[in-house]
């Protein structure tokens, strides 16, 4: 059984997320709107085991409300509940502190096994970020010197760097005056290398091989 919170300013989702964590054994801490209104609820002596953030809010969005928890709450575990699945949110959202993302039009099981999962490991990937993404994660040593990642280049690695933002790949060979091109050569070089096949792989072996610190 676990202390979970929701925030989220679709209510009446909101409400249906609760009963279904209630169903599944957990206890429901609190409910709120948005991120402000989650640190004027916050109890630091009753803190939740896991943030059920919605990213998409009014005066305080998932981004933000991640980077305060991340912050002043380390241990909750943060699981982004979205609409989106484009590569910008996922990355951002992991970035910011979250530690599994999962669509809100996911069914209950894949949310019991995301809570689960958070409990017993501390983190969730669904399809959107698994598969060679989980090999990335796992079996990175956490030093970001191209010495301790072998056969890339420090071109490659400042590319991988600018993978974590959202710049496009075209504004991103502006960056590193650099042609599209080429570009497209890091990234497929990359993917070789790494056996990993999205932007959002890219993205999270740079951040658990410390070459991007998660602020």
């Amino acid at each position: 059984m676990a202390k979970i919170a929701l925030v989220d300013d679709h209510v009446l989702l909101r409400n249906g997320l609760a009963g279904l964590i209630r169903d599944l054994g957990h206890i429901v801490s609190f409910e709120a709107d948005h991120g402000k209104e989650m640190i004027r609820k916050i109890d630091v002596a009753a803190l939740p085991d896991i943030l059920l953030l919605d990213i998409n809010m009014p005066e305080m969005d998932g981004y933000e409300t991640a980077k305060w928890m991340k912050q002043n709450h380390p241990n909750v575990k943060i699981l982004a509940l979205s609409m989106y699945d484009n590569e910008k949110a996922i990355i951002n959202m992991l970035r910011s502190g979250a530690k599994g993302y999962i669509l809100k039009d996911s069914d209950p099981a894949q949310l019991n096994s995301a809570l689960h999962d958070l409990l017993q490991k501390g983190f969730y990937y669904s399809d959107l970020v698994s598969g060679k993404l989980i090999h990335a994660i796992n079996g990175i040593e956490e030093n970001g010197s191209s010495e301790n990642n072998p056969g890339i280049s420090e071109r490659e690695i400042e590319f991988l760097k600018y993978a974590c933002t959202e710049l496009t790949y075209k504004e991103i060979a502006e960056k590193m005056y650099l042609s599209p091109r080429t570009i497209d050569g890091y990234r497929d070089s990359l993917f070789e290398k790494l056996t990993i096949k999205t932007r959002v792989g890219l993205a999270m072996y740079a951040i658990k091989s410390g070459l991007v610190e998660i602020k």
